[in-house]
């Protein structure tokens, strides 16, 4: 029986209506059997008759513009679904959501929207109203598919799933479409999903079928397009926030995921330790919940191998955006084929795997299939979505009440941004970044002291008394994360992720917590200015501290105008007149090295140096091991990568041969010829030991070979000094921090040529985030620049651009470009 149609929450329906209880079994079969014929839509059609075989049949994959094609078809043939293009893709796909709801709602989206609206700002919805709307309102789920794109298996699932909830009539359907408005993403990486997909029809029969691409599957930033959702540097992540998060508010995000294809078939929540403060209880007792009523679902249907509260924890914003919105955010990580070919999974050797409470029907082995993850993952799909359509009113309710909660939040009272910083550009990308984020920002009228410390007039504050005060103080405010060892006195707890996300440390920003309330007068702020202290950069100079400064200067070269730069105080200016002393600068001619090994961090460097509008030259081993580079380059940046990754690249056998090796003997000699002959060899974190082990350069990485249990940086926020007087550190000043993941530390011998630009402090080494073993690198070098014939190489002993964020430390990065200047 389809929906009434009539506005508000839908009831639940009987499985039985109640005028045919102790009917005639015959006749209450034929009966329903009229009702279910006269109900259904008319010409939905199946997947099978579009794409040309089953979902997640063996071997197949999607192509977007197909996948795009069919929910066209399913909006044209249906009135419960409605698609919505929210924009194109970084390479210019569409990026589409479906909307699926009963057709009335469908009809009254506008009011329901609204309703969410008011249940997301607390202050202007008193409970009595409130509870008037969750009357009448719905519950909002989103899923989203594929962001991953070597995890294809969900976008098969989103078809199907849109498939039967407009062309089937079962009772649980109708609880979800007359209680829920589903909006269903099939890919946040379309881009992606045709990268895979034309790469495993390449390989298909052949030995390499079911590998992943050899390069990164979204253009930048690869797999970590799923570490973007508090920065949003990606157009997908913006996308995503700006059209769907922002604009309806889901009480539930379902991200759908794929794992390796060894041990549990499917991890849902409860997450593991630890939970990040700032995540309301409440949305985590409700993820629990979820959670576990998904892997309910999942046994009762026959589906071993189902396993909660392992490995995926709860800790960063990078992940988990909407638990710092109201709702919650529920994983599902599926055990993976080879892509879409089928795998032998064996089950583990000697005794059975004991049953646990988060394990409680293990799985015992056997093959597995693209259709197996299908089947799990439409278990999961209509266990999410029924769930929801069950306790529409208490997710309503509740996330009425944690948005309350936050608004009575009183400790601390605010975070104030002086309006006079040192990085007027970094100060403005905070609060753009925090405001994308729909956090509420004031200016200050006049000037007011705080703490006993005093803030110009236009200075601007973020009370904590607001909706997303929790997405604010999160990324305001120093991480302590829990020391998590797997076993009293054991190994560390590895994080799932990292363990910092300190926006004010990463930008070079100066926040102030204030604790109590101050009486200045205010406003809502959506353009934000800063200011430079007086006198701190002559007329008509670009300041060196001022991040958005690059920009211009390689506008300027973009247009073909020369820049000088005043080697003492690093400024920079577009007319020699305005100052003496200053030494013109070069287009520095960039090189960037591009294994087929993929590697993030060299797709976070593409999208540094295009953002920051630097030209540069992707260098594939091929076009290094030619030789004759410095003819070409003046600066060649090796992004972080494993040493053994650069120099030796894919083993043959593991890919087709024209992307097996690495750079080899031939690039290293390359190489040693570009530095000997005056270029610039920039080495990211672990690319560094590339550069001493092939190079011969005299430094010694303090923490190589030790065990995580005793040096371990798993994504921090670490302080150093600067020397002050090297040209790297123009711009910038005395201390600083810096992102370390796992990143080398150098003990710098006395003959070495070697100058140390930063230096990790003798203690209190940590700013943000966990370190074990500070005591292995205090005072030791975390940024060397070495001299080497008539060139240099340059280490860095961390992250300079992580994940586009660290905008502090860039400067670094764009200074070592210039070493070379007036020398090409």
């Amino acid at each position: 029986m389809r929906s009434t149609g009539k506005q508000g929450a839908g009831k639940i329906p009987a499985l039985v209506p109640s005028a045919l209880v102790g009917a005639d079994p015959a006749m209450l079969r034929s009966t329903l059997l009229l009702a279910a014929a006269l109900a259904l839509p008319a010409a939905v059609p199946n997947p099978e008759s579009y794409f040309g075989h089953r979902m997640g049949a063996d071997r197949t994959v999607l192509d977007w513009s197909r996948v795009v094609g069919y929910f066209q078809v399913l909006e044209r043939s249906s009135d419960r679904l409605r698609l919505q293009q929210l924009g194109t893709s970084t390479e210019g796909r569409p990026f589409i959501a479906a909307i699926i709801a009963a057709p009335a709602s469908l009809k009254d989206l506008e009011r329901y929207r609204w309703i969410q609206q008011k249940l997301a700002d607390p202050r202007r919805t008193s409970p009595e109203e409130a509870e008037r709307l969750i009357a009448q309102g719905k519950a909002v789920v989103m899923i989203t598919c594929s962001i991953h794109a070597t995890e294809i298996a969900s976008t098969h699932t989103a078809v199907e799933c849109a498939y039967k909830l407009l062309s089937q009539d079962r009772p649980q359907f109708r609880a979800i479409l007359d209680n829920v408005i589903f909006l269903l993403v099939p890919s946040l990486n379309p881009d992606g999903l045709d990268l895979v997909t034309r790469w495993y029809r390449k390989t298909l029969g052949t030995p390499y079928e079911g590998t992943s691409p050899p390069e990164l599957y979204h253009k930048y930033v690869g797999h970590d397009n799923n570490r973007d959702w508090y920065f949003f540097t990606q157009v997908e992540t913006r996308l995503t926030v700006e059209k769907l998060h922002n604009v309806w508010h889901p009480q539930i995000v379902y991200d759908v995921h794929q794992m390796g294809p060894s041990g549990p078939r499917m991890f849902v929540p409860p997450w593991m330790d630890p939970i990040e403060p700032n995540i309301d209880p409440l949305i985590v007792q409700q993820t629990n919940a979820i959670g576990l009523g998904m892997a309910m679902d999942l046994t009762a249907a026959g589906k071993p191998g189902v396993i909660v509260n392992v490995m995926y924890d709860f800790w960063s914003p990078s992940r988990h955006y909407q638990a710092y919105h109201g709702g919650m955010r529920i994983l599902s990580e599926s055990a993976s084929a080879r892509i879409a070919t089928p795998v032998k999974a064996e089950a583990p050797s000697g005794a059975a795997p004991m049953m646990t409470w988060n394990y409680v029907e293990p799985w015992q082995g056997g093959e597995w299939r693209l259709r197996d993850i299908v089947d799990y993952q439409l278990i999961a799909f209509e266990s999410v979505l029924y769930q929801a359509a069950l306790r529409r009113a208490d997710l309503l309710r509740n996330f009425y009440r944690i948005g309350r909660r936050a608004c009575e939040r009183s400790s601390p009272w605010a975070f104030a941004v002086p309006a006079v910083q040192q990085d007027p550009g970094a100060a403005r990308k905070l609060l753009e970044t925090l405001a994308f984020g729909q956090v509420e920002i004031e200016r200050a009228e006049r000037d007011f002291e705080a703490g006993g410390r005093r803030l110009p007039a236009g200075s601007y504050l973020i009370r904590m008394a607001q909706p997303y005060s929790s997405f604010a103080k999160t990324l305001l405010e120093r991480q302590r994360y829990p020391d998590l060892r797997q076993y009293p006195g054991g190994p560390p707890k590895r994080p799932y992720d990292v363990t910092a996300h300190t926006l004010p440390l990463l930008l070079g920003v100066e926040v102030w917590e204030l604790p109590a309330a101050v009486s200045v007068p205010f406003t809502r702020a959506s353009q934000f200015e800063f200011r430079l202290e007086e006198r701190s950069t002559p007329p008509g100079a670009w300041a060196a501290s001022d991040i958005t400064s690059w920009q211009a200067v390689t506008r300027a070269w973009r247009a073909g105008r020369s820049v000088w730069r005043d080697p003492a105080s690093g400024h920079f200016f577009a007319a020699w007149g305005e100052a003496g002393g200053l030494v013109e600068l070069k287009p520095p001619r960039i090189g960037l090295y591009k294994s087929f090994v993929p590697s993030m961090d060299e797709g976070w460097t593409r999208w540094v140096l295009e953002q920051f509008g630097f030209q540069y030259a992707s260098l594939r081993n091929a076009d290094i091991s030619a030789g004759g580079l410095r003819s070409r380059y003046d600066v060649i940046i090796l992004p972080d990568q494993p040493a053994t990754a650069i120099r030796e690249g894919y083993r043959r056998g593991s890919m087709p041969e024209e992307f097996v090796g690495g750079l080899g003997e031939k690039g290293r000699d390359a190489l040693r010829e570009f530095v000997r002959e005056g270029g610039t060899l920039v080495c990211l974190n672990h690319s560094c030991e590339y550069a001493i082990e092939q190079l011969g350069l005299r430094l010694k990485n303090v923490v190589r070979g030790l065990s995580n249990q005793e040096f371990y940086s798993p994504g921090s926020l670490l302080k150093v000094a600067l020397d002050r007087n090297h040209p790297l550190s123009l711009g910038l000043p005395g201390e600083l921090t810096v992102w370390c993941e796992g990143s080398p530390a150098w003990d710098v011998p006395e003959d070495s040529p070697a100058r140390v630009v930063a230096r990790f402090p003798s203690a209190g080494v940590l700013a943000s985030g966990w370190l074990l073993g500070e005591k292995y690198i205090a005072a030791r070098a975390a940024l060397v620049d070495y001299p080497y014939g008539a060139g240099r190489v340059v280490l860095f002993g961390m992250k300079p651009q992580y994940r586009g964020q660290s905008w502090q430390t860039l400067k670094l990065l764009f200074n070592a470009f210039l070493l070379h200047s007036g020398k090409n």
